[in-house]
């Protein structure tokens, strides 16, 4: 895949409430792919928690070790409103009571994923599976908008 040329920058934000499972997986494979596709000046990605966790749910580190990357320096964060609909996508796990205006012109997409806290390693792998191929999806819109 080529660079791109475009001067667009596409903003996308994977958002959940403690902001310490899915949606920082979703942001770590997020970041892989704007690498891969070479987009990094064309995609910036957001990633926080309507109520963050103190830390990255453990097996999630866990799995997302197994996937080589390293998500035990993360620590969860709050997002604002005005960042989410400073958005062009909004990726919400399923836990998440979204309130955007209605004329902001964000894509919100709510992937309705099971939640990894406390769940065994295998469901955990699985979660991430899941994730890493809407993310990959989600890229390739994210490509062709830019073309």
């Amino acid at each position: 895949m080529g660079q791109q040329t475009s001067t667009q920058t596409i903003r996308v934000a994977f958002m959940c409430v403690q902001n310490a499972g899915r949606s920082q997986i979703s942001t770590a494979f997020a970041e892989r792919e704007r690498e891969r596709r070479e987009l990094k000046d064309n995609v910036e990605i957001l990633t926080g928690g309507t109520c963050p966790a103190d830390h990255v749910h453990e097996t999630v580190v866990e799995v997302m070790d197994e996937a080589e990357f390293d998500l035990s320096g993360r620590m969860p964060r709050a997002i604002t409103t005005d960042e989410l609909e400073s958005c062009d996508y909004v990726a919400t796990m399923g836990c998440s009571t979204l309130e955007l205006d209605t004329s902001a012109d964000v894509d919100v997409r709510d992937w309705a994923l099971a939640d990894p806290d406390g769940q065994k390693l295998d469901h955990v792998r699985e979660i991430r599976d899941e994730i890493e191929q809407r993310v990959i999806a989600l890229f390739d819109e994210i490509e062709a908008d830019l073309e």
